[in-house]
């Protein structure tokens, strides 16, 4: 507990302090205003003096150990990535180009239609349209090769798209 006394010395000094405050802040706000007329004297404004904090901060930041280090790991980040898309882009060229000799020196008809994978196609081919004839209960003439249904096909096509004979309700078409 404060006696009385001590009391009324701590308001003095409380008031004291609080007087003491406010005039240091009217010599505060006086310099202040006379820094600003000095700063508009000598052409500083609020955007340059942003510019050199900036500026100085950016340079304290790049010579910072961290920055460095950082700075250093990724330019050899970024030279191993540059030459590993560069081998990327050689090895695609490269894979175009030799794409491109192969369909220019690509093997001929005849000999493609003796290739085991052509050969396949064309039997599964025989098979279907053997199975359709089957199917739509068109007469099997022997089956008849790949060549002879292509032909046939090509043969009807012609006829149809020349105004050929059109075919009535019911009516099936012999292959």
């Amino acid at each position: 507990m404060l006696s009385e006394e001590e009391k009324e010395e701590l308001k003095a000094e409380l008031v004291q302090l609080e007087d003491e405050i406010t005039t240091l802040r009217q010599v505060l706000s006086a310099k202040e205003r006379h820094l600003v007329e000095i700063k508009q004297k000598l052409g500083m404004n609020l955007m340059n003096e942003l510019k050199q904090n900036f500026s100085r901060g950016w340079h304290d930041v790049q010579t910072t150990t961290a920055y460095k280090k950082t700075h250093e790991t990724l330019s050899h980040a970024g030279q191993k990535a540059t030459a590993a898309f560069s081998n990327v882009g050689t090895a695609i060229s490269k894979k175009f180009g030799d794409m491109s000799y192969s369909i220019r020196h690509s093997i001929s008809m005849p000999a493609m239609r003796n290739s085991p994978t052509f050969k396949s196609f064309e039997e599964r081919v025989e098979t279907t349209v053997t199975s359709l004839k089957t199917k739509v209960g068109g007469a099997n003439h022997g089956g008849g090769s790949f060549e002879e249904v292509l032909s046939s096909t090509a043969h009807a096509s012609a006829q149809s798209s020349a105004g050929g004979p059109r075919l009535a309700e019911g009516e099936e078409l012999q292959c």
